[in-house]
Protein backbone atom coordinates (compact mmCIF):
# COMPACT_ATOMS: atom_id res chain seq x y z
CA UNK A 1 0.00 0.00 0.00
CA UNK A 2 1.82 3.22 -1.23
CA UNK A 3 -0.03 6.42 0.62
CA UNK A 4 0.01 9.36 -2.23
CA UNK A 5 1.29 12.63 -1.03
CA UNK A 6 2.15 15.65 -3.59
CA UNK A 7 5.39 17.24 -2.89
CA UNK A 8 5.09 20.38 -1.86
CA UNK A 9 1.40 19.79 -0.42
CA UNK A 10 0.51 20.06 3.55
CA UNK A 11 0.08 16.65 5.42
CA UNK A 12 -3.84 16.20 5.70
CA UNK A 13 -4.59 15.17 9.33
CA UNK A 14 -6.39 11.63 10.50
CA UNK A 15 -6.69 11.46 6.57
CA UNK A 16 -4.37 10.44 3.36
CA UNK A 17 -4.80 12.45 0.13
CA UNK A 18 -5.18 8.80 -1.82
CA UNK A 19 -3.65 5.56 -1.42
CA UNK A 20 -2.15 2.66 -4.22
CA UNK A 21 -2.76 -0.63 -3.22
CA UNK A 22 -2.97 -4.04 -5.07
CA UNK A 23 -4.66 -7.08 -4.14
CA UNK A 24 -8.29 -9.22 -2.97
CA UNK A 25 -10.68 -6.19 -2.96
CA UNK A 26 -13.40 -5.83 0.18
CA UNK A 27 -16.09 -3.63 -0.10
CA UNK A 28 -18.34 -2.91 3.16
CA UNK A 29 -21.52 -1.64 3.16
CA UNK A 30 -22.30 1.50 4.60
CA UNK A 31 -22.24 0.88 8.39
CA UNK A 32 -24.22 2.80 11.25
CA UNK A 33 -24.47 3.05 14.85
CA UNK A 34 -26.40 -0.36 15.32
CA UNK A 35 -25.30 -3.77 16.94
CA UNK A 36 -25.13 -6.70 15.22
CA UNK A 37 -28.86 -7.38 16.12
CA UNK A 38 -29.96 -3.92 14.74
CA UNK A 39 -30.58 -2.37 17.98
CA UNK A 40 -29.04 1.25 18.54
CA UNK A 41 -27.33 1.54 22.50
CA UNK A 42 -27.12 5.78 22.02
CA UNK A 43 -28.19 8.77 20.22
CA UNK A 44 -24.88 10.26 20.53
CA UNK A 45 -22.70 10.97 17.76
CA UNK A 46 -19.44 9.65 18.86
CA UNK A 47 -20.79 6.47 20.64
CA UNK A 48 -22.79 6.07 17.30
CA UNK A 49 -19.10 6.29 15.19
CA UNK A 50 -17.61 3.69 17.56
CA UNK A 51 -20.15 1.34 17.04
CA UNK A 52 -19.86 1.73 13.26
CA UNK A 53 -16.53 1.34 13.52
CA UNK A 54 -16.82 -1.55 15.36
CA UNK A 55 -19.27 -3.03 12.65
CA UNK A 56 -16.73 -2.33 9.79
CA UNK A 57 -14.39 -4.41 11.57
CA UNK A 58 -16.65 -7.18 12.20
CA UNK A 59 -17.78 -7.19 8.39
CA UNK A 60 -13.95 -7.11 7.47
CA UNK A 61 -12.71 -9.98 9.51
CA UNK A 62 -15.57 -11.87 7.68
CA UNK A 63 -13.00 -11.65 4.73
CA UNK A 64 -9.87 -11.91 6.68
CA UNK A 65 -9.25 -8.32 6.79
CA UNK A 66 -8.36 -5.78 9.20
CA UNK A 67 -8.08 -2.06 9.46
CA UNK A 68 -4.75 -2.01 8.03
CA UNK A 69 -6.28 -2.89 4.93
CA UNK A 70 -8.62 0.05 4.70
CA UNK A 71 -7.78 1.88 1.80
CA UNK A 72 -11.11 4.52 1.67
CA UNK A 73 -13.55 5.54 3.91
CA UNK A 74 -16.91 7.61 3.42
CA UNK A 75 -18.34 9.24 5.98
CA UNK A 76 -21.94 10.33 5.74
CA UNK A 77 -23.00 12.79 8.73
CA UNK A 78 -26.04 14.35 9.15
CA UNK A 79 -25.02 17.56 11.17
CA UNK A 80 -21.42 18.80 10.37
CA UNK A 81 -21.36 20.66 13.63
CA UNK A 82 -22.03 18.20 15.43
CA UNK A 83 -19.19 15.80 13.74
CA UNK A 84 -17.00 18.68 14.24
CA UNK A 85 -17.72 18.88 18.61
CA UNK A 86 -17.18 15.13 18.48
CA UNK A 87 -13.78 15.18 17.04
CA UNK A 88 -11.67 14.20 20.07
CA UNK A 89 -14.18 11.34 20.97
CA UNK A 90 -13.93 10.76 17.75
CA UNK A 91 -10.61 10.34 17.12
CA UNK A 92 -10.14 8.47 20.74
CA UNK A 93 -12.32 5.47 19.13
CA UNK A 94 -10.77 5.64 15.62
CA UNK A 95 -7.18 5.13 17.21
CA UNK A 96 -8.53 1.96 19.30
CA UNK A 97 -10.51 0.77 16.47
CA UNK A 98 -8.67 1.37 13.45
CA UNK A 99 -5.42 2.26 14.86
CA UNK A 100 -2.83 4.68 13.36
CA UNK A 101 -3.49 4.15 9.77
CA UNK A 102 -5.37 6.98 8.17
CA UNK A 103 -6.82 5.61 4.16
CA UNK A 104 -8.17 8.21 1.72
CA UNK A 105 -11.30 9.64 3.71
CA UNK A 106 -14.36 11.93 2.59
CA UNK A 107 -17.37 12.99 5.22
CA UNK A 108 -20.18 14.49 3.70
CA UNK A 109 -23.32 16.47 5.12
CA UNK A 110 -26.25 14.68 3.80
CA UNK A 111 -30.26 15.50 4.35
CA UNK A 112 -30.63 11.72 5.62
CA UNK A 113 -29.93 8.31 6.62
CA UNK A 114 -32.08 5.45 6.03
CA UNK A 115 -32.41 4.76 9.71
CA UNK A 116 -34.12 7.60 11.24
CA UNK A 117 -31.92 7.24 14.44
CA UNK A 118 -28.49 6.23 12.60
CA UNK A 119 -26.45 10.06 13.32
CA UNK A 120 -23.39 8.88 10.65
CA UNK A 121 -22.93 5.76 8.05
CA UNK A 122 -19.38 4.72 7.02
CA UNK A 123 -18.63 2.53 3.86
CA UNK A 124 -15.30 1.27 3.45
CA UNK A 125 -13.13 -0.07 0.94
CA UNK A 126 -10.23 -2.18 1.48
CA UNK A 127 -7.31 -4.23 -0.17
CA UNK A 128 -5.89 -7.44 1.54
CA UNK A 129 -2.33 -7.80 -0.12
CA UNK A 130 -2.49 -11.17 -2.37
Amino acid sequence: MDFLQPPGWARPRGYSNGVAASGRMVFVSGMIGWDGQGVFHSDDFAAQVRQALLNVVAVLAEAQARPEHIVRMTWYVLDKREYVAAYKEIGAAYREIIGKHFPAMTAVQVAGLVEDRARVEIEVTAVVPA
